[in-house]
Order: structure tokens, then sequence, then C-alpha cells
């Protein structure tokens, strides 16, 4: 993000910027709303050339918006099951994301992408961003009962854990933290 303040910072209207995959590494909506603050601040703004590479789908509808904005994707051809990417880039939108097809590409190994397209199929039936719902559920999170974390005999813990300004503490006292928390959890459960 250091970067990309930089660039927004220092740009001006006869300025090249080209970014890429702003807001990733942040949660969901956070990640979301900076990337698009962003184009954004760069059409309304700075109103430089600009290429903008994203993951975020949802960017796209931008294009009816802001009236210099003009979406282009790489072209890809499906064969036989498989994903060509055929290093072209068009006008118009990606049809789909084909980020387990590049973890395959990667080498990653085929347990794991044949999971992840599994976890995709799952994910892409269930309300997200798009939907601008608030929350999203995982599978992976169904057998957390946190309710009953919260009313078992967690009471000091939970008193711990909203007594931390996180703000405030240096790395070497979140460490500390954690292993106090880790000892306070472990003296309840014991």
């Amino acid at each position: 993000m250091v970067e990309t303040a930089a660039i927004l910072n220092q740009s001006t209207a006869q300025s090249l910027v080209i970014l890429d995959e702003i807001g990733r590494g942040t949660a969901t909506w956070d990640g979301l709303a900076i990337a698009w603050a962003c184009l954004e601040y760069l059409h309304e703004k700075i109103n430089c050339r600009t290429l903008f590479a994203t993951h975020y789908h949802e960017l796209t509808a931008l294009e009816a918006q802001l009236s210099h904005l003009s979406c282009h994707a790489m072209q890809v051809k499906e064969w036989k099951k498989e994903i060509i990417f055929l290093h072209q880039i068009a006008a118009g939108r990606a049809d789909k994301s084909y980020g387990v097809h590049v973890a395959k590409l990667a080498g990653l190994p085929q347990s794991v992408t044949k999971r992840a397209a599994q976890l995709v199929a799952i994910l892409e039936k269930q309300p997200g961003p798009t939907d601008h719902s608030t929350e999203m559920t995982l599978p992976l999170f169904d057998q957390i009962d946190a309710a009953s974390f919260e009313n078992g005999n967690h009471s000091a813990l939970m008193e711990q854990i909203a007594a931390i300004e996180p703000d405030s503490l240096t790395p070497k006292d979140a460490l500390d933290m954690i292993y106090t928390l880790k000892q306070l959890y472990e003296n309840e459960e014991g």
C-alpha cells in the first residue's frame, strides 16, 4: 500500500500509472473498497492514463459510471475441459475467474486444486460481496460454535481479549499477549 500511496500522491495528468491487484491481501470488503476508491481517484482527480489490473470483477460495473473507463480482459479458450490462454487482450470483461486453473499451471498438487475447485463451486452458491450481504459463511467454519465458547467458562479470557488495545501494542507486546492469552485459556480448561 505504500507504493500505491506514492503513486496516488505523486501522479499527474501526464503520468502513465500501472497498478496490479490493489486491495489484495486485505479482507474482501476492505480490498474491494480500496481498489474501487483508488480507481475513482485516478479517474476523477488525477485523470491520467492508467492500466488497472484487478481480481475484483465487481469493478467492471464502474464502466457505466466512469466515462473514460474501458474494460479489457485476457482472452481464453476452453478446450477439452482445459483453459488455454490466448495471449490476447480484447475489450470487454472476463466471463469468470480462472484462479484454480492458474494454480494448476503453477504446479500446485492435484489434490489441492481439485479441492479448491470444489470449494469454489460451494462458495459461488453462497451470498458474497456482489450480493451486498454482510457476511459470507464458509463450510470450513460450520463446526465452530461461537455461542458455546462465549457462554462457557472463558469469561476471564474474554475479558482479557476485550481489554486489548491492538493499536497501542508493539510487536513484542502482541507476542507477549498471545502467550498470556494461551496460558489463561489453558488454565481455564484445566
